[in-house]
């Protein structure tokens, strides 16, 4: 009698613990979200782009607390600040998931400095902003603004996919010479290697680009740009389509673990970024087009973005290139080829689990790509350190100024 009553409260908890997280999910789902949760600071801002630092806490092990201030020991924290840097199209909170599943919280407790390029929520009205604009002008405000705030005039970079190709083509540029330590995940270079998503699609765009050149006076580069930006609920599609079948069995999972607090949190935080994504900026899907998927310049080494040449060979930071097993979007062979490009001496290639998105946000990424980069880093990053500028983080911003378009 008293197993069974036993059996009977189980039974009870779990249908109370399904009905509650039911009804959380259709009437309340912004409860449930946990992505952004990460304290930071706004210390620029160049519409419509950003720039977050995230101070360490009272319980990060590298800070101390001083008549109210957080104060960040030098010699406890990596002198070199890392910088990370996210795609296009995607929101904010891609590097700060959920709290058990955050980057920009994981870099922070190992002793980092981190800043965070925060390309904001492009509108219509930015669709002319292009490949020089971001890669360009942009980045080097968001460094010039990381390199004031820290210090520090030697940074380190971290980027995932476009965010990867951003930092690649910004050192490339050859005139920041104080790029120590480059990281990138899932980066494309070489847009046609291997039998894959991307190898196919600018395979075939080349081939209809030669034919329409050939025989007519029509070119992509005449278009207006802002034609080209397509709407977030396409990007997010876009993203889905590299694993369709995930997409699907992920509503199974919810169905099966509804009584599963935890669970529900964590799909509907992942299910609330995959299916709100920006829209990206037409200057960039065309300059992407033309320069990578037509010309594939890259894959030689250099492209000519805007009036100026960004030159891999330029690169002479250290390196570490990260690919995942099963990405089928940006394969091993077309992300390892980076550092046949550089000059650096350093350089290492990792294989991590995980495709094109599981390999930077996955379960598995904190132990295969977060912490062997963080141990990497720290390896690279013991030069004496400023004392950086810290106060208490909370979100505010500094003047803003409109980024013009690259003439």
């Amino acid at each position: 009698m008293k197993k069974l009553f036993k059996t009977a409260l189980k039974i009870n908890e779990l249908a109370v613990n399904t009905a509650t997280n039911a009804a959380d999910w259709f009437f309340r789902k912004e409860i449930l979200i946990q992505s952004g949760k990460t304290e930071y600071e706004v210390i620029a801002e160049h519409l419509p782009m950003r720039v977050r630092y995230y101070a360490p806490t009272a319980s990060t092990p590298s800070a101390s607390l001083a008549e109210g201030e957080i104060e960040a020991p030098t010699n406890r924290q990596h002198a070199v600040p890392l910088v990370l840097v996210p795609p296009l199209g995607v929101t904010t909170e891609t590097f700060d998931l959920m709290p058990d599943r955050s980057l920009v919280k994981a870099m922070v407790e190992a002793g980092f400095r981190v800043y965070l390029v925060d390309w904001g929520k492009p509108e219509r009205k930015d669709g002319h902003l292009g490949l020089f604009d971001y890669s360009n002008i942009m980045m080097g405000q968001a460094l010039q603004a990381v390199r004031e705030h820290s210090g520090s005039k030697e940074l380190s970079m971290f980027g995932w996919c476009m965010g990867g190709l951003l930092c690649l083509l910004y050192a490339g540029y050859g005139h920041d010479k104080h790029i120590r330590n480059l990281v990138t995940v899932a980066s494309p270079i070489d847009l046609r290697d291997g039998k894959n998503i991307m190898a196919f699609a600018s395979n075939t765009l080349n081939v209809t680009a030669r034919f329409i050149r050939k025989y007519s006076e029509f070119r992509l580069d005449r278009i207006n740009p802002t034609l080209f930006s397509p709407p977030g609920w396409m990007v997010s599609l876009g993203f889905k389509l590299t694993a369709p079948v995930a997409s699907i069995t992920t509503y199974w999972d919810l169905l099966t673990r509804l009584n599963d607090r935890d669970f529900v949190e964590q799909h509907t935080t992942t299910a609330d970024y995959l299916n709100n994504m920006m829209l990206y900026p037409g200057g960039v899907v065309r300059d992407f087009m033309i320069r990578f998927a037509v010309d594939n310049k890259l894959a030689h080494g250099k492209v000519k973005i805007g009036d100026q040449i960004s030159d891999l060979g330029n690169i002479t930071a250290n390196m570490l290139v990260f690919a995942g097993e099963t990405d089928h979007l940006v394969p091993a062979s077309m992300a390892k080829k980076s550092l046949k490009m550089v000059a650096s001496k350093d350089k290492s290639f990792l294989l991590a689990p995980g495709g094109h998105m599981g390999v930077i946000l996955g379960s598995q990424a904190r132990e295969h790509v977060w912490k062997q980069a963080a141990d990497w880093l720290r390896g690279h990053s013991q030069v004496e350190a400023p004392a950086p500028k810290t106060r208490r983080p909370r979100n505010t911003s500094a003047k803003s100024t409109a980024v013009k378009k690259a003439a």
